[in-house]
């Protein structure tokens, strides 16, 4: 059985930064594409940034050159710089098999920001 599990939300001022991590057990983690998505209020969930087992990544357009995915070991993280109140959303860490596509979910961390 696969579990994921984020941490490192919280509440942060406009312009901040934080980390996610999304710890991985149960399974042969390097055959996995992990994926960050988030879910704000009153809005569907959406795409922030994808990484594939060999390191390649791709972001969404909100993300791109305030966020950096990377992976190691059974750890996938999302460093998030100059944080905007947009950006607050519940992040779920996503893991879905190469080779059968079955997929996984977190069971979310809250990123506030605010002043």
């Amino acid at each position: 059985q696969v579990q994921l599990v984020e941490s490192g939300g919280g509440l942060v001022q406009p312009g901040g930064s934080l980390r996610l991590s999304c710890a991985a057990s149960g399974t042969i983690f390097s055959i996995y594409t992990m994926a960050w998505y988030r879910q704000g209020p009153g809005k569907q969930r959406e795409l922030v940034a994808l990484i594939t087992p060999g390191g390649g990544t791709t972001y969404a357009d909100a993300a791109k050159g305030r966020f950096t995915a990377s992976r190691n070991k059974n750890t996938v993280y999302l460093q998030m710089n100059s944080l905007k109140p947009e950006d607050t959303a519940v992040y779920y860490c996503h893991a879905q098999h190469m080779i059968s596509q079955y997929a996984y979910w977190g069971q979310g961390t809250q990123v506030t920001v605010s002043s």
